[in-house]
C-alpha cells in the first residue's frame, strides 16, 4: 500500500461515509483498478480508521456493483464483464419504459425542481465520480413516485450495477458526458410536459448510446 494513494477527503462526516466516499472515488477515478485487492486491515491503516467502517463500506460498494467478494481473495475491485454490460442493458431497456409510464405525470413541482437542480449540477460538474453520483440521484429522483415498489428496487439495483460501466464509457469517450448532459436537459422538459412516449424514446436512446460506447472501447482494447 503506497502512502498518499487516496485523494484527501473532508472528514466532516461519519467514518463509514468517509471511507465509502474515498474508496468509491478511487475506483471510479481509476486509482483502484479492476482486479485490485481491498484488504480491510491495510485500508483501515491507510485511511486512519478502524476496520468496522471499512467492512461496512466494502459491503456497500459490493451492493453498488463496484466490488466483488471472492471467498479466497476477499474484496476485489470488479473488472469489466461485457456479458454483464449487455444483460444490464437488456433488462433496463425492458423495465425503464414501465417505470416512466408509471411515474410521469405524478411528479410534484418540488420533485421536478429537484430533478432540474441535479441536472444543472451535472452540467457544471467536470469530475466523473461526482458526476456519476449526481446522475444516480437524478434517475432516482425521476422515480420518486414509485419509491418502495419492486420495480423501483430492481431498477435501482440495475443502475448501481451499471455504475462502473458508465464510468468506463465516460473515460473511453469524453464526449459521452456532453451528450448525456444534453439528454438529461431534454428529459427534464419531457417529464415537465408529461410526454411519456418521448421520455421513453430518449431514455432508450440514452441507454443504447452507453452500451455502444462501452462495446466499441472494449473491441478497441481500451477497456
Amino acid at each position: 500500500m503506497s502512502p498518499g494513494r487516496f485523494a484527501s477527503s473532508p472528514r466532516n462526516r461519519t467514518a463509514h461515509e468517509y471511507v465509502l466516499t474515498t474508496l468509491r472515488s478511487a475506483i471510479l477515478g481509476g486509482t483502484l483498478k479492476g482486479g485490485a485487492r481491498l484488504v480491510q486491515a491495510e485500508l483501515a491503516t491507510e485511511l486512519g480508521v478502524s476496520t468496522t467502517p471499512v467492512r461496512e463500506a466494502l459491503r456497500d460498494l459490493a451492493t453498488q456493483g463496484l466490488v466483488s467478494v471472492d471467498p479466497h481473495r476477499g474484496a476485489v475491485v470488479r473488472s469489466l464483464d461485457i456479458a454483464e454490460v449487455r444483460e444490464i442493458h437488456e433488462l433496463r431497456t425492458t423495465l425503464e419504459p414501465l417505470m416512466i409510464r408509471r411515474v410521469i405525470g405524478h411528479l410534484t413541482p418540488d420533485d421536478l425542481a429537484h430533478v432540474e437542480h441535479l441536472q444543472r449540477a451535472m452540467e457544471r460538474e467536470p469530475g466523473h465520480a461526482a458526476w456519476i453520483d449526481l446522475n444516480r440521484g437524478f434517475h432516482a429522483a425521476l422515480c420518486r413516485p414509485a419509491d418502495g415498489s419492486r420495480l423501483a428496487g430492481i431498477l435501482a439495483g440495475l443502475r448501481d450495477s451499471a455504475i462502473p460501466y458508465v464510468n468506463l464509457a465516460l473515460g473511453a469517450s469524453p464526449q459521452h458526458l456532453h451528450k448525456a448532459n444534453t439528454d438529461h436537459h431534454t428529459l427534464v422538459g419531457l417529464y415537465r410536459a408529461g410526454d411519456a412516449e418521448g421520455a421513453v424514446r430518449l431514455t432508450l436512446q440514452h441507454i443504447d448510446a452507453t452500451l455502444v460506447t462501452i462495446e466499441k472501447a472494449h473491441d478497441d482494447g481500451l477497456i
